[in-house]
C-alpha cells in the first residue's frame, strides 16, 4: 500500500478519474523512485493532493508495475500506471494524519517532500476510516 503525492494544479485525482488510467510520472527523488519501483500491479494507493489542499482525496490501484519513463532518456526514472478506485467521502488532511499515533514514524511525517510513501496496513486503515466520516 502506498501514498502518492501530486500537485492538483498539475494533475489531480479528478484528472485520474476522467482518464480512467494514467501514467504516474514526474518522480525524481531517489528514495521515492525506490518506493515506486517496489509498487506491484494490484497494489493500492492513496492519492494525496499537495499545495493548498494537503489532504488524501482518493484511492487508486497500480495497474502496471514500474517501468522506464517513456518520456525521459534516463534509465533511473520509472513510472507506474494507475487506475482510480474512488474518492474518499471526506478528504483526510495532513494535520489529521500527523495527529494519528500510527503515523509517528512514517516517512510521510518525517520526510515531507517524499512523493511516494509506503503505508502499513494500520496506517491505510486509519486514513480510510477517517475518510469515511
Amino acid at each position: 500500500m502506498w501514498l502518492l503525492k501530486t500537485e492538483p494544479s498539475a494533475y489531480s485525482y479528478a484528472d485520474l478519474e476522467r482518464e480512467g488510467r494514467a501514467v504516474w510520472d514526474g518522480v525524481t527523488n531517489p528514495v521515492a523512485l525506490k518506493n515506486l519501483r517496489a509498487a506491484k500491479a494490484g497494489d493500492e494507493a492513496l492519492v494525496y493532493h499537495t499545495g493548498d489542499e494537503k489532504a488524501v482525496v482518493g484511492r487508486a490501484r497500480v495497474a502496471r508495475a514500474a517501468y522506464a519513463d517513456p518520456k525521459k532518456d534516463d534509465s533511473r526514472l520509472v513510472v507506474v500506471d494507475l487506475e482510480p478506485l474512488g474518492r474518499l467521502q471526506v478528504p483526510v488532511t495532513l494535520a489529521e494524519i500527523k495527529a494519528m499515533p500510527v503515523f509517528a514514524d512514517s516517512p510521510l511525517v518525517r520526510q515531507g517532500r517524499l512523493s511516494v510513501v509506503p503505508l502499513t496496513p494500520a496506517q491505510w486503515k486509519a486514513v480510510l476510516d477517517r475518510g469515511r466520516k
